[in-house]
């Protein structure tokens, strides 16, 4: 009980050192700045023609000592505009130690992918990562099931080969 009390601590203190940006639910204008950010990486190009559709998170905090967590706010955006708020919570467990803060993408290939996003149906992944300061190599690369997730770090110190899982909130913008 003690060794995992000392790992939530430890867990925390990363995410503390993690805040370089401001906290809290992105604005518009950082959001459509991230899109923005991200529609120029060549990567991402193809994905942003076809996806259906898509959400972004600016700034998700993950810190892992064996058990492992994350969180951030972003938005889903259908045909280019903004339709949703969403968050991201994570849990994970395994060989996992640091912390680190990074953007999230996940594309939705196709009409039933984003439904199943909408009504909160994706939610599980294996994850595996290795992070040194501010460059990564994230999970990614082809759809799975209809979804396709990029990650880019930011900041931070992290070695990861973990299995949890990801579940997401979405709140649909009132017109």
């Amino acid at each position: 009980m003690r060794n995992l009390l000392v790992a939530i601590v430890v867990s925390v203190a990363s995410f503390s050192v993690l805040a370089e940006e401001p906290s809290g639910t992105p604005t518009v204008k950082e959001l459509d700045a991230t899109v923005k950010s991200l529609k120029v990486k060549p990567e991402l190009k193809r994905y942003f023609g076809e996806a259906k559709g898509f959400a972004v998170f600016p700034r998700v905090g993950r810190g892992a000592f064996a058990i492992g967590g994350a969180f951030g706010e972003g938005g889903v955006y259908k045909a280019g505009k903004l339709v949703a708020r969403t968050t991201l919570t994570q849990v994970t467990i395994g060989l996992g130690a640091g912390g680190e803060q990074y953007t999230e993408v996940i594309f939705f290939k196709d009409k039933a992918a984003y439904e199943q996003f909408e009504q909160g149906k994706i939610e599980m992944e294996a994850h595996a990562t290795a992070v040194a300061a501010s460059t990564g190599v994230g999970g990614a690369a082809a759809y799975n099931n209809g979804v396709a997730i990029f990650t880019f770090t930011k900041a931070g110190l992290m070695a990861d080969a973990s299995i949890g899982g990801q579940k997401f909130t979405f709140d649909k913008l009132k017109k």
